[in-house]
């Protein structure tokens, strides 16, 4: 894996909502969470938990949920205005990507969800 810097990562991340179907070796994972426990929390508490979904029917109904979700969201705003900042084409581009995520998100190979951890929960581990 080609590793870039800092600032070549900060300034040319973008969303990524067509994900490529090929499997992500476990060290890829590993390394990413152990990036992940290393970002700063308040108190250095880390009220975080990491889950990672591998298998396929999980990860259809987590999409199946998240299709669902999108839908209400989508209901609730039928016509949501285009930034002022955002040009029609971006605007239309960045639609078509969200809707192209809800309909395809089962097809990534590996979920990976950021948690954060109720506060009771973490002080009695």
């Amino acid at each position: 894996m080609v590793e870039i810097g800092l600032f070549e990562a900060m300034y040319s991340a973008r969303a990524l909502r067509r994900d490529k179907p090929d499997p992500i070796p476990d060290e890829i994972i590993t390394k990413v969470l152990d990036a992940a426990v290393r970002a700063p929390s308040g108190s250095n508490q880390q009220h975080w938990v990491f889950l990672v979904v591998k298998d396929a029917e999980k990860r259809r109904r987590i999409s199946e949920l998240y299709r669902k979700g999108a839908a209400i969201m989508q209901s609730l705003d039928t016509n949501p205005p285009r930034p002022p900042h955002m040009r029609e084409k971006d605007y239309e581009l960045r639609l078509s990507s969200a809707s192209y995520l809800f309909q395809h998100l089962h097809e990534a190979p590996v979920h990976l969800f950021a948690c954060l951890r109720d506060t009771a929960y973490a002080s009695a581990t």
